[in-house]
């Protein structure tokens, strides 16, 4: 997995517990399966541009893009 996706991942998992929000409450709330919060917290595959722009969306936060 590219370094970049997983500090995203890192970033989203800390929003969720500082949320104290569960997988499945995540899950619920991003209209997405349990286990495909745990598969992308897990890092076993990398998340699809919609998956993570829903669960984005689900913790109130943006995606922002910097030229590098």
């Amino acid at each position: 997995m590219p370094k970049q996706c997983a500090r995203i991942i890192d970033t989203l998992i800390e929003k969720r517990k500082a949320l104290g929000l569960t997988q499945k409450e995540l899950a619920d709330s991003s209209h997405l399966m349990q286990s495909v919060i745990a598969r992308m917290e897990s890092k076993k595959a990398v998340p699809q541009l919609d998956t993570l722009l829903k669960v984005v969306d689900a913790l109130g936060c943006d995606i922002e893009i910097k030229a590098v």
